[in-house]
């Protein structure tokens, strides 16, 4: 079959996404939990650079000396902001000050405000797609975070009072959680007294000012409310901001643990509630590990890319499996790093969103139907794919932006590398055409998706793809 009878094969799979959005109006309710934070959006040019190097007296050995990777003072903001520029390279530095923290909004300031962290993120896209009510949790909620949030009624979450109510609205004396995302341009040029420094690769330095997302504070007014309703779906995120040992000198795992207590208050409340654990790049092998020994075993569902799923693979000692994935993250590769997984975790679920494909594998007689993820999934390419080109999900429009549009050629290819290793394991399937792969004790499910030549955003777009597809295959 040629690459265009497969689009056209694929147009008709998709002609029933605008049928399953509408049907997330049936999804009663999901908890958004645990991470929402302020990012701070910045295009810092060479000569702002200057000036800040000036305003805080760095001197030029501090360019060199990069450690520690710790924002202490003014001055360790701005020798972060200058290794990345002058290699070209994205690092992420957290400020242990709240005095930096001060001296950043009033310095540095922001052209533009946006939600950041997993569960706003989710949260905005589950409110906008209709479920009838969604829960996020928020460890700091002041005025300039709530805005954030969509103005939109079945969106909520605890006010000062401990009581539900619209988060947009909600205003607590909180302090901001802000993460400044410093964006510089690759060809842009820092003049300095007998050095210029000449930026090769546009990209970005990320200053986190976030102790309570950090520490992974559970809000327990919100712990108690979620606890008393039914929940239809929990989506969890935030333990990748974890380290072994944490700036209280508490221990990362413990946080872990506590939080997986309110999760489960939360389930209870309904038998047929699911849970779903959004993976996230976790840095600290140790808090990763024990993510993969605990909640990965918990859940029903967990969301990974192919670093992630790279990242957990290394924990089970598979070094020749590892070292094929880093060398090309193929589908057909890719998928044997997830069939470990799947069976390392017991998790009846496990979907990678990789870059032109999604893939799903789950357990035999899994609560959603093989049909029914393949149609979740469609949907979530689509509005991801709205996300992208729109550079927000901020009205209904959005979300069927990009339903007209044909799946990408290198979802195609990753498919057929996918049918080709399928054939050679288990014999020859129709995957290709259907996107589904009934296999001994598990099935698989792949979708092409829909990729956008000039996206205007890619943030949170694992975490959008996840929730969508759970909530339309529900």
């Amino acid at each position: 079959m040629t690459d265009s009878e497969l689009k056209t094969a694929w147009r008709g799979n998709y002609s029933e996404v605008e049928a399953s959005l509408a049907m997330i109006g049936d999804c009663g309710r999901v908890v958004a939990a645990f991470n929402a934070n302020i990012d701070a959006v910045v295009k810092v040019s060479g000569s702002r650079m200057a000036q800040l190097v000036a305003a805080t007296g760095l001197v030029q050995t501090a360019f060199d000396n990069v450690l520690p990777r710790a924002i202490r003072s003014p001055a360790d903001l701005v020798r972060g902001l200058l290794r990345c520029f002058s290699q070209g390279i994205a690092e992420e530095w957290l400020i242990e000050d709240e005095a930096v923290f001060a001296w950043a909004r009033d310095h540095v300031g922001w052209d533009r405000m946006q939600m950041g962290g997993q569960a706003g993120i989710v949260a905005n896209a589950m409110a906008l797609c209709g479920v009838q009510d969604v829960l996020v949790h928020c460890a700091s909620l002041p005025a300039d975070q709530a805005r954030l949030f969509l103005d939109l009624p079945n969106l909520r979450s605890t006010g000062s009072d401990s009581e539900l109510a619209k988060a947009h609205d909600i205003v607590r004396n909180d302090s901001p959680m802000v993460h400044w995302i410093l964006e510089f341009d690759g060809g842009d040029v820092l003049r300095l007294p007998g050095r210029d420094v000449t930026c090769p690769k546009s990209n970005r330095f990320i200053a986190t000012y976030d102790p309570m997302n950090l520490g992974l504070r559970v809000d327990e007014a919100f712990q108690r409310q979620a606890s008393s309703l039914p929940v239809d779906l929990v989506v969890l995120s935030g333990y990748h901001l974890l380290t072994e040992t944490l700036p209280d000198g508490g221990k990362g795992a413990d946080r872990v643990d506590a939080s997986m207590e309110a999760v489960l208050a939360w389930r209870a409340t309904n038998p047929d509630c699911l849970l779903h654990l959004e993976i996230a790049s976790t840095q600290d092998r140790a808090v990763r590990r024990h993510i993969l020994e605990g909640p990965a075993r918990k859940v029903d569902s967990i969301g990974l890319n192919e670093r992630e799923t790279i990242d957990l693979l290394e924990l089970l000692g598979d070094d020749e499996l590892v070292a094929t994935c880093n060398r090309e993250a193929r589908a057909d590769h890719m998928l044997q790093a997830l069939l470990r997984l799947f069976r390392h975790t017991g998790c009846p679920r496990l979907q990678l969103h990789m870059y032109g494909l999604y893939l799903t594998v789950q357990q035999k007689g899994f609560r959603i139907s093989p049909a029914a993820n393949r149609r979740g999934m469609q949907v979530a390419a689509v509005v991801a794919a709205g996300k992208a080109g729109t550079g927000a999900l901020e009205d209904r429009s959005a979300l069927l932006w990009a339903k007209e549009r044909d799946v990408s050629d290198i979802g195609l290819t990753e498919l057929k590398r996918l049918a080709y290793r399928i054939g050679l394991a288990w014999g020859r399937s129709d995957i290709v055409t259907t996107g589904i792969f009934n296999g001994p004790d598990f099935d698989i499910i792949a979708v092409p998706t829909i990729l956008v030549e000039h996206p205007v955003t890619l943030v949170g777009m694992g975490d959008t793809i996840s929730s969508v597809s759970l909530v339309a295959a529900r």
